[in-house]
């Protein structure tokens, strides 16, 4: 039996453990992470030995919590853990990003690391325990690996920096953020806040990595003790290339040319273009090498990667011809679709989103199920779908990680201006449908959400943009650096850092970064954070020129909410026994009527009208009989003394038959009918029964002048004619 090992290290009020050699010992790699109530189980295997080198490391990261974690029994049909829920795909992309440029692609293994939450507390969040076992179970594994990298999250809570807040926190922090980096320096970081400044970012960062140093050496440790001999790498064989240098003599000038035309499309044709001339003219030469094509391709990638970090950094030009510093041409259309809520198209050089915004009800709220405490609900969500059109290729249409991840980041931007549910009781939904993607396209979501927000008439507090930065270093210091606004999708594949920032004018919402280099030093993020900052606001300025603020009414198709709060004792009588009352008011309105523990009361129309007429009937419920007040009333009940009178719903009085007219009234009947409606006046409420008295003829004649009580509708009696006829008289047996 193998010996357990462990280490622990100190993470905010609690000690995290990492142990070894109990559980999963035919893996690779099996860390048994713990803190205080919650742990994580992190395995990492890998398949048997390639038999050729890849290009690209097939790492996979499958982030999955159990129902049992929390005590729970999953819902549906199944009742088991079935595809991975949203934010399982979260933590998933949160783990492989700081991961995934540390393995070596010489490995040229498919390597997959399974993280398990077993346990949870529902206090503290089992995402960075996981980060921080996964890396652990890599580290100590005989997987070659260039970690350990670590994740802490920071909160910023009045006006102090917290580690590793509880769920109950993160709740009330200003800021939220996951930062993930090696003893070096910082890799990656994630989250949201309510328009934090700069600095508040940069300080956050700046907390996190002393914490991410310790839990690096703790994993260091563990491996020391306890860690396995790494497998070898791959060895490329030593080529010789030298028949290849009059290829490149020859192509360089042509790349150059065609590499730095203007257009994604055209650029792609015009370096398509210069492959073929180039494998026309050396068809002979090529022929004589096996692997010619390969070695081609190769070269043309070193070439472009090459001549776009050299024009950057040497002439500050870009191979669209932007300076470093430049946005590409915004425009910017709202209301483009009819019959939507709200639509924007959003189109920064040759990215564009469409987005469009549905307005919903509460029956159309989302619901997570999930181990982090009870079921919760969300009125707002972003969807993000990314066609095979909108890059010119055909393809299945599917929600992958990339989708839910960019979608999520996007939300987050929007989340923080959005109304709350009590100020606007409106289920909302964003989608992004990319048309053209050519870099930032989750930005541009941002950008065309918020748009197509206000055009609805949703009354977000302020509009929000987003761009995406850039990095192109050069040296082991990185001592000479460009950094790149609103980078294009050759810029992010062949640059150093994917750093997205989207806000308001007065701060920060969503933030993320992820840097391919071992890290950036504090001068970098500085500087980056204040480029991003007059990027974002040169975007808001055109936004606002197309719309500055949200419409004055939401659209005219979209559902009308109306609310009101009632007392909790008279929830029973809006609700009626088995629900009759608010049925009754559903059927004869047509609108929907919810309400909630509180009181609260939202009913959902299809028009004003339907919506207006059920609020009049939910406050006819509640009010309260006022005395000198005139109202329509319904005729329930006739009486020889009088006649019952149903003023509002549920609540009757008496019409005594001397408060019909001003002058006798022999029969109530001949006044009155059932179910006529008439006006009465509240004359008096008697203090100890409650009963109310009403008066008919105040109600017509308050002067109080002499006049005859007005007839019902029904035919007046002929008054020669006996009121019942006569039974036909008999006579007597005794009479002769």
């Amino acid at each position: 039996m193998s010996e357990v090992k462990t280490v622990s290290v100190r993470l905010g009020d609690d000690e995290l453990v990492f142990e070894t050699g109990r559980i999963a010992k035919q893996a690779n790699g099996a860390v048994f992470a713990h803190y205080a109530g919650s742990a994580v189980i992190a395995t990492v295997c890998c398949s048997d030995e390639p038999s050729q080198l890849l290009d690209y490391v097939p790492v996979s990261v499958e982030y999955n919590e159990k129902y049992y974690a929390a005590g729970k029994i999953p819902g549906g049909f199944l009742k088991r853990e079935s595809k991975p829920k949203d934010k399982e795909i979260l933590v998933s992309r949160l783990i492989d990003r700081p991961m995934r440029p540390l393995f070596e692609k010489a490995f040229s293994r498919e390597i997959q690391i399974v993280p398990t939450v077993v346990s949870t507390d529902q206090i503290n969040t089992p995402d960075i325990i996981a980060i921080n076992a996964a890396s652990a179970a890599v580290t100590i594994s005989d997987i070659p690996f260039n970690g350990p990298i670590a994740g802490v999250r920071v909160a910023l809570i009045d006006g102090e920096y917290v580690i590793n807040p509880t769920f109950q926190q993160i709740e009330i922090a200003d800021l939220d953020i996951v930062v993930a980096g090696t003893r070096d320096g910082i890799t990656m970081v994630e989250g949201g806040a309510h328009e934090v400044s700069e600095q508040n970012m940069l300080d956050a960062i700046a907390a996190a990595q002393p914490v991410i140093t310790k839990l690096c050496d703790a994993q260091l440790e563990l491996r020391r003790i306890a860690g396995k001999e790494k497998l070898p790498v791959l060895t490329a064989e030593e080529k010789d290339l030298s028949w290849l240098e009059p290829v490149k003599e020859y192509t360089t000038p042509l790349v150059k040319e065609a590499f730095f035309v203007k257009g994604k499309q055209v650029r792609s044709l015009a370096v398509g273009k210069v492959k073929e001339q180039v494998k026309e003219h050396f068809a002979d030469l090529l022929a004589e090498h096996e692997d010619a094509g390969e070695e081609l391709a190769k070269m043309f990638d070193d070439m472009e990667y090459n001549m776009l970090r050299a024009s950057i950094l040497n002439d500050g030009v870009r191979i669209d011809g932007r300076k470093v510093n430049e946005i590409r041409p915004i425009t910017c259309e709202v209301g483009v679709l009819d019959r939507t809520h709200g639509s924007a198209l959003f189109t920064r050089g040759e990215t564009q989103s469409l987005a469009v915004t549905t307005l919903g009800t509460v029956q159309d709220e989302q619901l997570f199920d999930n181990i982090d405490g009870d079921k919760n609900y969300s009125n707002f969500m972003l969807h993000y779908n990314f066609p095979p059109y909108s890059v010119g290729e055909t393809g299945r249409l599917t929600t992958g990680r990339r989708e839910i991840g960019h979608g999520h980041l996007a939300q987050r931007a929007l989340q923080a201006v959005v109304p709350a549910k009590d100020e606007f009781p409106y289920t909302v939904r964003v989608v992004s449908e990319i048309m053209e993607s050519n870099g930032s396209s989750s930005m541009a979501s941002v950008c065309g959400g918020c748009l197509s927000l206000m055009d609805a008439g949703v009354p977000i507090d302020k509009p929000v943009a987003g761009i995406a930065m850039g990095l192109i270093t050069e040296g082991a210091d990185y001592s000479r650096y460009q950094i790149l606004s609103d980078i294009l999708g050759e810029e992010d594949h062949l640059g150093d850092m994917d750093f997205k920032v989207a806000g308001t004018r007065d701060g920060i919402t969503a933030f993320q970064m992820d840097i391919k280099i071992a890290g950036v030093t504090p001068e970098i993020m500085s500087k980056a954070l204040q480029q991003a900052k007059e990027g974002r606001y040169h975007i808001l300025g055109i936004m606002e020129q197309t719309l500055a603020a949200p419409r004055a009414e939401i659209n005219k198709y979209a559902p009308k909410i109306l609310t009101t709060k009632v007392d909790e004792d008279k929830i029973g009588a809006v609700i009626g026994t088995g629900g009759k009352t608010i049925k009754g008011i559903a059927q004869v309105t047509g609108a929907e009527v919810n309400i909630d523990d509180d009181g609260t009361v939202i009913i959902y129309g299809k028009n004003t009208a339907s919506a207006q007429a059920a609020l009049e009937m939910v406050k006819a419920i509640i009010e309260e009989p006022e005395v000198g007040k005139i109202y329509q009333g319904t005729v329930k009940r006739i009486m020889d003394f009088g006649a019952f009178v149903e003023i509002l719903p549920g609540k009757e009085g008496l019409c005594h038959i001397s408060k019909l007219a001003r002058t006798r009234v022999e029969n109530v009947s001949d006044v009155l009918s059932v179910g006529q409606v008439i006006p009465v006046k509240l004359v008096e409420i008697d203090r100890t029964g409650g009963r109310l008295s009403l008066s008919y003829i105040d109600a017509i004649d308050p002067d109080g002048e002499k006049k005859e009580a007005p007839r019902s509708d029904r035919p007046r009696r002929d008054s020669n004619k006996p009121r019942f006829p006569r039974k036909p008289r008999t006579e007597s047996k005794n009479n002769d």
